[in-house]
């Protein structure tokens, strides 16, 4: 019985560890850097009962607030966790004790066969498979597995129809681009321009026969 609870006290010292050491792996192995903000992105500032110290506002192209009042905070590169403790400890100086909202903005871009491409500052939980979404999603031509996201210089592939495994459920990051190839058609884009080609040069020879 003591050697049994002693090898259980034994586990239960180590398990914790081992646990430890196989979630540092996953991290690692999947690791990406933290997310940041960038120029171009934006933040969401609410000051309860302060109107004035709230809205959206954007970040200047030298990392700062573009607003007057929050101008002296510098948040490119500042992971976003950090950017809402930056918010309010600068609002605390001129008021006491503030309730403060902030919620960053990523700005990526979505284009191709989707209903509304365009640039769009989302929230950085957004997945990959929630920007095209709120691009107005696919077109009937748009290849949904074969997404092409742009992300620090490197082209990933994305397959929106499996959006629990891959990049399709994972969240955005400031500057991705998201681009939804047209599917290739036979008929569509080689059968049928053609047979226009076609069309065409028999209409013509058809005017120059009844010229001569």
């Amino acid at each position: 019985m003591r050697r049994m609870i002693g090898l259980l006290l034994a586990i239960a010292t180590l398990l914790p560890i081992r646990i430890g050491a196989q979630e540092a792996t996953r991290v690692e192995a999947t690791g990406a850097p933290p997310a940041v903000l960038q120029p171009g992105d934006a933040v969401r500032i609410v000051v309860w009962r302060k109107p004035e110290l709230s809205g959206e506002f954007q970040i200047a192209a030298d990392g700062h607030i573009g607003s007057p009042f929050y101008m002296e905070i510098n948040v490119a590169g500042v992971p976003l966790d950090e950017v809402a403790e930056l918010v309010r400890s600068h609002v605390s100086v001129y008021q006491q004790e503030p309730r403060v909202f902030v919620e960053p903005l990523l700005q990526v871009s979505v284009g191709g066969e989707v209903r509304n491409p365009s640039l769009y500052r989302l929230p950085p939980e957004t997945t990959i498979a929630e920007a095209v979404m709120n691009a107005g999603g696919p077109t009937e031509r748009g290849h949904v597995t074969q997404v092409v996201l742009w992300r620090g210089g490197q082209q990933h592939t994305v397959d929106l129809t499996r959006p629990e495994e891959g990049l399709a459920g994972q969240p955005i990051r400031s500057g991705d681009q998201i681009m939804m190839p047209r599917k290739v058609s036979i008929l569509r884009d080689y059968i049928a321009p053609f047979g226009s080609i076609i069309g065409a040069a028999a209409a013509v020879a058809n005017i120059m026969l009844r010229k001569w």
